[in-house]
């Protein structure tokens, strides 16, 4: 009955329903074995607009890049902060931010990302840098010869070490590594589970997360942070806020401070993984790339090696053209973020061309990127690598075309608009200095010849994960 209610109760105006004969499922069970796939098949049949029943919510989908636009700049009407506050609320166990119990909290907070942007930004990512280069020293006094490592566990390891010291300060202890890296193994376990909790399954169904997450929250209450040493004035900031609510338990504020770890390297660190093995997995990439680095040092008058630090500005950082280049080439093939609206009212969406996309209050509106990202429109041959294709005679390319027409978003692995991931230059600093310190320090180099794989489980909620692990192999540079 509600199929056929749903069906047929259809506004004029409103897009075409592709509803499901599984009741409240709907299309889930195929949308989450390939959303890609099963995107552009509805596409083919009902144009560049639908609306498709996933799990209990009607979803409409944009598909024309043209038209991203038209729901980005309507952020009154449609809105995203809120359904993001409910389900980081859920997934990280805090109490959502309610404008009556918590007022100007969500406000306050969003004002703390200054410390991300501009001057900030130099300080947190000069502090990133010398953390990398210890770790990379450290890496360094156990490389005599040739070592051979897990790479994702190896990215895993570096960066989200760097992070955590970087954020949250350095652990006193002798064996600070060790506390660090349990803290990691414990974050790998919970994150395993994320899929699930961004899909509102209870946690009480999956197995030890919970008591995993517990055990992660407790690390960051005040007696256990106030004995880090160097932390950032970002972290600091968020401390000095939490402490204005007497409502917020020291347990909410914990959980506030692990939810602020994961959006700092639950993405960063795959992305990383994908930059890292793409480069090893395409010998001109990695040549041109190390060039271009050791160009840089070499002109700066800087040294390379575990012995010498290196310093790189924002300008720096931002010229190297290659290395951004080959980030966002695979930042394009493994980013699989859904951009997600809910409207506020009853209200007509208008597009390009006269279209009308009627809306009822709490629907959703989406933005699928990763269609965008591999459209053979817009990048030629999408499937294959190509470090150079943000490169254009020696320079940015940020022009690109649909249909002879100039897109105004052709690549969008942090969200667009009011969405926007805010740490998204802090994020991008990062992994280039990452592969700076790799390349400028070790050769590197594949130690095994099989292809690794997108895991879909996390088809819409950021950077996707490799379906396998893959030995790689480093030693010093001569």
């Amino acid at each position: 009955c509600l199929f056929f209610f749903s069906l047929f109760n259809r506004k004029t105006g409103e897009p075409p329903l592709i509803n499901g004969w599984i009741p409240y499922l709907g299309k889930a069970l195929i949308f989450r074995k390939d959303a890609y796939k099963f995107l552009l098949d509805q596409q083919k049949k009902f144009g560049d607009i639908f609306t498709v029943h996933i799990a209990g919510r009607y979803i409409t989908f944009i598909m024309d890049p043209f038209q991203y636009v038209y729901v980005i700049r309507n952020s009154k009407q449609l809105e995203f902060h809120e359904f993001a506050n409910k389900m980081a609320s859920k997934t990280f166990d805090y109490p959502a931010l309610s404008k009556g119990k918590f007022p100007e909290l969500k406000e306050n907070l969003h004002r703390i990302y200054q410390y991300l942007q501009g001057k900030p930004l130099d300080i947190i990512s000069d502090h990133m840098m010398k953390n990398l280069q210890d770790i990379f020293e450290w890496k360094c006094s156990q490389a005599t010869d040739w070592e051979t490592e897990k790479m994702y566990k190896f990215c895993c390891s570096v960066m989200f070490e760097a992070s955590f010291v970087t954020l949250y300060g350095r652990v006193p202890a002798a064996d600070g590594h060790k506390v660090i890296s349990e803290i990691r193994d414990k974050f790998i376990k919970f994150d395993a589970s994320f899929p699930y909790l961004a899909a509102n399954i209870p946690i009480e169904l999956l197995g030890a997360t919970k008591k995993v997450r517990k055990e992660l929250i407790h690390h960051f209450l005040l007696q256990n942070m106030t004995k880090w040493l160097g932390g950032s004035k970002v972290v600091q900031a968020r401390q000095d806020i939490f402490e204005k609510y007497e409502l917020l338990g020291d347990y909410d504020k914990a959980a506030h401070h692990f939810a602020f770890l994961w959006a700092s390297v639950g993405n960063t660190i795959p992305a990383t993984f994908w930059a890292m093995y793409y480069l090893l997995r395409h010998p001109e990439a990695l040549a041109a790339v190390r060039d271009e680095i050791d160009h840089l040092l070499q002109s700066t008058g800087q040294k390379r090696g575990p012995t010498y630090n290196i310093h790189l500005t924002r300008e720096q950082l931002d010229n190297l053209v290659y290395l951004e280049s080959a980030l966002n080439e695979s930042l394009r093939m493994c980013s699989s973020s859904m951009n997600i609206r809910i409207s506020q009212e009853d209200f007509v969406l208008k597009l390009e061309g006269n279209q009308e996309v009627v809306l009822r209050k709490g629907d959703w509106i989406a933005l699928y990127p990763q269609i965008l990202h591999m459209d053979p429109e817009v990048y030629e041959d999408p499937k294959e690598y190509r470090f150079d294709r943000y490169i254009e005679n020696g320079k940015k390319k940020t022009t690109f075309y649909k249909a002879g027409r100039k897109l105004k978003y052709f690549l969008m692995p942090f969200g667009s608009g009011i969405s926007m991931c805010p740490g998204r230059f802090l994020a991008m600093n990062e992994m280039k200095m990452f592969l700076f310190i790799l390349l400028s320090h070790f050769d590197v180099e594949l130690a095994e010849n099989k292809a690794v794989r997108l895991d879909n489980s996390r088809m819409g909620l950021g950077i996707l994960l490799p379906d396998v692990d893959i030995a790689f192999r480093y030693k010093l540079r001569s």
